[in-house]
């Protein structure tokens, strides 16, 4: 009577909060039978995504009554089958859903958590965090888990414990779950993140239990080179789009008055740096913002920063030159003053593609980039000193 009385409660409870549980599996027959099961104790709204399984899989949802089923004829990648699941999801009007994987490494036992931290903080993207101390935890896994912690940090600003846990409960109706994703793998769980974050949505890990079988008894579709392979190259788009546009992009919504009027009295009108530390940072970031290394100018302009005890903000600030409606100013700045150090003319060569003249073209920019940035610098600087000395009301 009491396990009745709980479920009943938790079904409710789910019911209430707009949850429904997304199974996604290939080929772990042996496990899914089970896992459907415990999470029938909490949830009333379960989809199991059969990701294309050549298995007993079929057979076993076959026998299964008052549960949602997408079938892929062929095995399609669990980031397919995950945002499958998620668009049907939010298609049929659930507010949440929560992800778990169908090897049975996952306890149903944690939805109470999940569902106690979405109570306290609704539309909270929560992650699954496992202890990866644990027994069994493939070294790989751990090995996989540190290096995505790293680059989501990196591409978000946001420090999580395990940012590869499938264990989740999604904000699904906050989510552009249709329009965002373009990774098929493993790596769609870290793409998904990554546009999570950038699109406001608070992401969280909670401490969740987990189960890792012994060697012999262990399914897993992960293949260390190709996936590696796949999520590198992600990681590297993913940093691109951060420094190039997600940066400049949160800078500038926050740019009202307010906020300007009090970076300048905190950094410039009553910072208690000099003028000249202060030209310094200036300088440094305008540089920073024009020289080639896209992807990285604001880390080595903070790196830099921090070398020379330069003001940081103000060094950021100034690397924004780059600014996505700013950059073919530059890149066209940069090529002219390239063509003009090498006494070449002005010519892209637009109707004579070859690779000869693309060469000469990156030849030009690249040593134009740098000379460009370093007389815009030095301008830029000047203009700030001179201002700084007339304006600031104590020199020091």
């Amino acid at each position: 009577m009491k396990e009745q009385i709980s479920t009943a409660y938790w079904h409710e409870k789910l019911k209430q909060l707009g949850i429904i549980v997304i199974i996604p599996s290939y080929n772990n027959g042996k496990t899914l039978a089970d896992v459907i099961e415990s999470v029938r104790f909490y949830a009333p709204d379960i989809l199991v995504v059969n990701d294309g399984s050549t298995d007993e899989t079929a057979e076993i949802l076959s026998r299964e009554s008052n549960l949602h089923t997408i079938t892929h004829p062929a095995n399609q990648g669990k980031g397919v089958a995950l945002r499958h699941g998620l668009s049907f999801a939010k298609k049929q009007g659930f507010r949440y859903a929560i992800t778990i994987d169908s090897d049975g490494q996952h306890f149903a036992s944690d939805i109470p958590a999940l569902i106690e931290a979405i109570e306290k903080e609704p539309d909270t993207l929560l992650v699954g965090a496992r202890n990866l101390a644990s027994d069994n935890m493939p070294g790989k896994n751990t090995f996989a888990n540190k290096f995505s912690n790293f680059w989501f940090t990196l591409e978000t600003g946001i420090k999580l414990q395990d940012t590869q846990s499938g264990y989740r409960l999604y904000p699904i109706q906050r989510m552009n779950v249709d329009k965002w994703y373009y990774t098929a793998k493993y790596e769609f769980e870290l793409e998904a993140l990554v546009f999570a974050a950038w699109g406001g949505i608070t992401v969280k890990n909670i401490p969740v239990h987990v189960y890792y079988p012994p060697q012999e008894e262990r399914v897993s579709h992960f293949r260390p080179f190709r996936d590696f392979t796949r999520i590198s190259i992600l990681n590297t788009v993913l940093v691109l789009v951060t420094f190039l546009w997600i940066i400049p992009r949160n800078f500038f919504r926050k740019l009202t008055w307010k906020n300007c009027k009090q970076f300048f009295s905190d950094h410039v009108t009553h910072s208690p740096e000099s003028n000249l530390r202060i030209t310094a940072a200036i300088t440094l970031g305008v540089f920073m913002g024009i020289v080639p290394v896209w992807g990285y100018q604001m880390l080595i302009t903070l790196f830099l920063a921090h070398l020379f005890r330069l003001n940081k903000v103000i060094a950021i600030v100034a690397a924004n030159i780059s600014i996505p409606p700013m950059i073919p100013f530059l890149l066209y700045g940069s090529y002219v003053t390239g063509c003009k150090v090498l006494g070449d003319p002005v010519n892209l060569h637009l109707n004579e593609l070859s690779f000869e003249n693309v060469k000469s073209v990156i030849e030009q920019y690249l040593i134009g980039s740098v000379i460009f940035a370093v007389v815009c610098s030095i301008l830029a600087g000047t203009i700030a000193f001179i201002l700084l000395t007339a304006c600031r009301k104590k020199k020091i």
